[in-house]
């Protein structure tokens, strides 16, 4: 039995703990920032240009789409990957400058009388034994130079009929299993996709639909899209294409019409089937300023868009010592990012910004982070011995691991060049103040980049 002494003296230390447990959760900052009030560009998403080069002109062109003709790639069965290499470095320059990566399609017919046949392959002749020994040979070159390209986004398995459309001729069930097998073999690291959703059905492909929206194409597509088989589909692969203007009932008479007059249906159609890209829309007129916020509106539907709802961490801790960050964040956009890029914690200098500190969020999945609920990420990290005492912006960026530079903007408005969001001060050694954090940038004006 404990006489008093003992019993006053345990329960002195008790309550010495309990405070100063409670003093260490009081120590804990709790941060909602606010959101950021516009669009982004952000990769891997929305507006997509028509081509490479008019991605530098386009606000919201982190991707572009880049048609290439087979025999520039290929013009004979004995060129190898230099050739297809060379090409592709000449067509895609500058765009890892812009945050840009592209969405390579290889076609062999363009109407009205365009046809690009290597000189050794007969052309127009789709259903042979030679064909699908070359369209093998040739998905293999491809896998090569572009399967670990940071450059490209995702790739469309397209080749067969009019703009590579996969129609006029539709490819017949056997050589949709030579060009699928083909394509998953020779492409493990990249998402795919193909044209219509009734082919490829053993394929886990995303889909292009290049006539989004058509009446025409609505009521063949809507149940398939629906359908058991593609219903979720967009949570592993993306579904994008473009919104055609030259034939049909399209959604407008032109981009501009379309984001004036129907961009409401627009936006419902990109929520209902979680649309991650859209091209042809992103040529409307800049001028125009209807079109203009109607653009942006429809930028932050398609894809991604990551809100800080709330970040937890520690205001002090000691040189050498574990610490602890927790981040909710909701996707309010249409799709994931469908890339696991790593997601840093970082301690900034407090006057010039840069990284005195970097570490890696563990055993996270950017994925997995769907449109609709909050997701929290929580990670541990060990503060450096040498690390040097002081007041310290902690802040938090998404990389390319192109490069790892910040790459993904979170949509809130404490944002600095350069990529990262500031959460608040953190202490080293010495106590927190309550002093203003720094002057925001704006994160639509901010250029990013990633390492070709």
């Amino acid at each position: 039995m404990l006489d008093r002494r003992t019993f006053c003296f345990s329960l002195s230390a008790l309550l010495t703990l309990r405070v100063a447990s409670v003093a260490a959760e009081e120590s804990d900052v709790v941060v909602r920032p606010a959101e950021y009030a516009g669009a982004l560009r952000n990769p891997l998403k929305g507006l997509r240009s028509s081509d490479p080069a008019s991605a530098k002109t386009l606000p919201y062109a982190s991707l572009a789409k880049s048609y290439l003709k087979w025999n520039d790639l290929e013009a004979h069965a004995g060129d190898g990957v230099e050739r297809i290499q060379a090409f592709c470095n000449a067509e895609w320059a500058g765009l890892a400058e812009i945050n840009t990566k592209v969405i390579p399609r290889v076609y062999l017919d363009w109407p009205p009388g365009g046809h690009y046949w290597p000189a050794d392959l007969p052309a127009g002749q789709y259903e042979t034994p030679e064909f699908a020994q070359r369209v093998v040979a040739l998905i293999a070159k491809l896998g090569q130079c572009w399967n670990r390209d940071p450059r490209v986004a995702y790739v469309e398995t397209g080749i067969v009929g009019l703009w590579g459309e996969q129609h006029d001729p539709t490819p017949s069930l056997a050589l949709q299993k030579v060009i699928g097998d083909a394509f998953v073999e020779y492409f493990p690291d990249k998402l795919l996709m193909n044209r219509y959703p009734g082919i490829f059905t053993d394929y886990k492909f995303g889909t292009y639909w290049d006539s989004f929206g058509h009446k025409e194409e609505m009521e063949t597509h809507l149940p398939l899209l629906k359908s058991p088989r593609l219903v979720d589909r967009w949570k592993i692969a993306p579904m994008g294409g473009e919104t055609a203007f030259d034939w049909g009932t399209p959604l407008g008479k032109d981009p501009t019409d379309a984001l004036v007059n129907n961009c409401d249906r627009i936006i419902e159609l990109i929520r209902d089937l979680h649309w991650n890209h859209l091209g042809w829309l992103s040529n409307y007129d800049q001028k125009n300023p209807v079109a203009v916020a109607n653009a942006a509106k429809v930028q932050e539907a398609l894809g991604y868009r990551f809100v800080m709802e709330e970040v937890r961490y520690r205001s002090s801790i000691r040189p050498g010592e574990t610490f602890h960050v927790s981040m909710t964040v909701r996707n309010t956009g249409s799709s994931p990012l469908y890339a696991n890029w790593p997601l840093e914690v970082s301690l900034l200098d407090a006057k010039s910004h840069q990284p005195r500190w970097k570490g890696l969020f563990q055993n996270i999945d950017l994925r997995s982070i769907l449109p609709g609920a909050p997701c929290t990420l929580q990670g541990e990290f060990a503060c450096p011995a040498e690390m040097p005492k002081g007041e310290f912006l902690l802040a938090l960026a998404i990389l390319d691991p192109a490069g790892s530079q910040p790459a993904v903007r979170f949509a809130s408005s404490q944002y600095l060049r350069g990529g990262r969001t500031v959460v608040g001060w953190m202490g080293v050694g010495r106590a927190a103040s309550a002093k203003a954090l720094p002057r925001f940038d704006d994160p639509a004006q901010d250029t990013l980049s990633y390492s070709s």
